[in-house]
């Protein structure tokens, strides 16, 4: 099968296109022929051994995928051959012709998502579910910041916000990634590279009952002070340390709370995936992708998912 690989950390430019073996599979796993793969930042991370990440090579990079069932383990159940699905935290790697797959962390696909969105489910939208309901507990009538939200993870918590009756504030670093939040229907959107935008909500009276956070080292501090009583943010993602004033939490009663996907159980995985999906059906969540790239661009996909502006999500075409 075809596949791209690297040899060792390093950057992007070291993966090259490869004839690999195709993936065998226990009696536990699923063999997926892969449709498109997903591009996310942890995918970088991997490939370069940084973050605390690490890989075994060759590696073949990608978590995130959609697909069709090509083979099943013979412990599996609740699935059959040919039955469309999506899947993350793979086991070989989705930026391949085939992927083998664990059956917890396999999913059943709405019909209403291709394959190229299918590929953009398991890493932005658990995570975004995950931040807004599991460690933030949000429910409807909370007033939420979405700060730095036209990325992928940032779409799908403006989405899920907004179908979950939220008031949603959300953050934009330019005007074509405003342009996208209004077409989200968020009407509250601020510019995240204007200094001081958060000054007109850092008060207990204007402040925000959810923060969720997608660059901790540079915002945590303010956002601190834009929080309402009792206030939570939830860190999605970081890329660097920061010095906070801890009296900023006191003085509201205030948490932060941080969110790793590695860190969920399969159970809880299987529900979010099982409350996601008639959203997905109903058209309520839909991925917004940004671009599409053919496999042997994925080192152009991994440089591009890290640069500033995201709109949306970067995805790779496989079969």
């Amino acid at each position: 099968m075809k596949a791209m690989q690297i040899k060792d950390y390093g950057p992007a430019s070291d993966l090259s296109l490869v004839e690999a073996q195709k993936p065998s599979i226990n009696e536990d796993q699923i063999l997926v022929q892969v449709g498109a793969a997903g591009v996310n930042p942890v995918d970088t991370y991997i490939r370069s051994g940084t973050n605390n990440y690490s890989a075994n090579f060759p590696h073949t990079p990608g978590s995130d995928g959609a697909g069709t069932i090509a083979e099943l383990g013979a412990k599996v159940v609740g699935f059959e051959i040919g039955q469309r699905v999506y899947f993350s935290r793979n086991l070989t790697g989705s930026s391949a012709e085939f992927a083998a797959c664990a059956a917890t962390h396999t999913y059943p696909l709405a019909d209403a998502l291709s394959f190229e969105e299918g590929a953009c489910v398991g890493i932005p939208y658990t995570t975004a579910h995950r931040a807004l309901f599991g460690r933030a507990n949000g429910e409807a009538g909370d007033k939420v910041l979405v700060h730095g939200a036209t990325g992928a993870v940032g779409i799908a918590t403006v989405q899920l916000a907004l179908a979950a009756g939220m008031e949603v504030v959300a953050s934009s670093g330019t005007a074509a990634g405003a342009d996208l939040l209004r077409q989200q229907g968020v009407t509250n959107i601020i510019m995240h590279n204007e200094a001081d935008h958060l000054a007109p909500y850092q008060s207990l009276e204007t402040g925000f009952d959810i923060i969720i956070e997608m660059l901790a080292n540079h915002n945590l501090d303010q956002d601190l002070k834009a929080l309402a009583f009792s206030g939570c943010v939830s860190v999605v993602g970081n890329r660097g340390t920061i010095e906070i004033n801890p009296r900023d939490l006191m003085a509201r009663d205030a948490s932060v709370v941080g969110v790793a996907l590695a860190n969920v159980k399969p159970a809880e995985l299987a529900l979010i995936a099982k409350s996601l999906r008639p959203l997905f059906e109903k058209g309520v969540l839909k991925p917004v992708i940004r671009h599409s790239y053919p496999l042997t661009e994925l080192a152009q996909a991994h440089e591009d998912v890290l640069k500033s502006g995201a709109l949306g999500n970067l995805v790779i075409r496989i079969n």
